[in-house]
């Protein structure tokens, strides 16, 4: 997709985003304000070691968090502001794809039924129509309609996930956050669901937050792509920029641990010492600093600015300030 129509129209704007959760009368840090546009038709990918707070970013966006601070925009409109039975009318808008395609599911239920649910709970589809709208939506994903009668488990993990690829589509949603959709799927399923996924947003106009930890399927579906580290955000740029010229040296460590299949390209493998630190006391200045190999003296007492480096490119790092 071209660049310059990505910056035309922002579908969602995330303000100064936090989510703070009550630990042992501490407050345990899983993102500490994100700031971030996500335009019209793009996929916005966000990457991130686990536990970094990628799904948390995701869920809190869309409320299935409460957030400790900060705007999500809508179309200009404040997710937060809203009252639940306005919410409730976004929520035609808005949609989630779970990462665990079995524990989503709802094992009592057919698939019928779980297709079927949004529809009876916004009171948008009954009877005849409804049951035409699912079929049209299995086939939509890539199953059939004599699947309706069947239960979760007699499907593969691939299948199950299209099942909630299908329930998610129902109400015909403008913006999706894609939840780790395939991490919890064999390596041969995985380019399938990506694909499918891909070809639903050319068919129906689709706005993705794709969060995954594997960064050459992000690459692959991905028009940006947020790093983040420790619930902070430390890159964004396009996705062929963030590989060919990462800025930050987390950036750089998360890729040089991508395996590239020509033998002959060598590629330096950075090597992060230590273990990530504890969201509950995260270091003081810039949060990767105690496993950063780039460190300096500023780092312990100044927490990075973020800035644009490059055109459409943004770091967080005192090494370009």
């Amino acid at each position: 997709m071209n660049g310059n129509t990505l910056r035309k129209t922002p579908l969602l704007q995330v303000k100064n985003l936090k989510k703070y959760f009550n630990v042992n009368k501490k407050k345990l840090k899983a993102v500490d304000g994100i700031t971030v546009d996500i335009y019209a038709g793009e996929t916005l990918g966000l990457v991130g070691e686990s536990g970094c707070g990628k799904s948390t970013v995701g869920r809190t966006m869309i409320r299935l968090h409460t957030p400790t601070e900060g705007e999500v925009l809508y179309k200009g409109v404040n997710l937060f502001s809203l009252s639940e039975r306005e919410m409730m009318k976004m929520r035609r808008d808005i949609q989630i794809i779970f990462q665990d395609p079995y524990a989503s599911l709802n094992p009592r239920m057919t698939v019928e039924e779980i297709i079927g649910e949004p529809f009876a709970i916004h009171g948008t589809l009954h009877g005849k129509k409804k049951r035409e709208r699912i079929k049209e939506l299995l086939n939509l994903v890539g199953l059939q309609s004599e699947h309706m009668n069947r239960f979760p488990h007699e499907f593969s993990g691939g299948q199950r996930q299209r099942i909630g690829i299908a329930r998610a589509l129902a109400l015909e949603p403008r913006f999706i956050v894609c939840d780790e959709p395939i991490s919890a799927l064999d390596v041969s399923i995985q380019a399938q669901v990506v694909n499918l996924l891909k070809e639903l947003q050319q068919k129906m106009g689709l706005t993705y937050l794709f969060i995954a930890h594997d960064l050459s399927m992000v690459k692959y579906i991905s028009d940006r792509i947020l790093v983040m580290y420790l619930g902070n955000m430390v890159e964004l740029t396009d996705s062929a920029h963030l590989y060919d010229e990462p800025l930050h040296p987390y950036t750089k460590a998360l890729l040089s641990a991508v395996p590239i299949p020509d033998p002959e390209i060598k590629r330096e493998r950075i090597v992060l010492k230590g273990d990530v630190p504890s969201p509950i006391e995260p270091p003081s200045g810039c949060v990767f600093r105690t496993r950063c190999p780039e460190a300096m003296d500023i780092c312990a007492r100044v927490k990075p600015t973020w800035q644009e480096v490059k055109l459409d490119h943004y770091t967080a790092c005192h090494l370009y300030e």
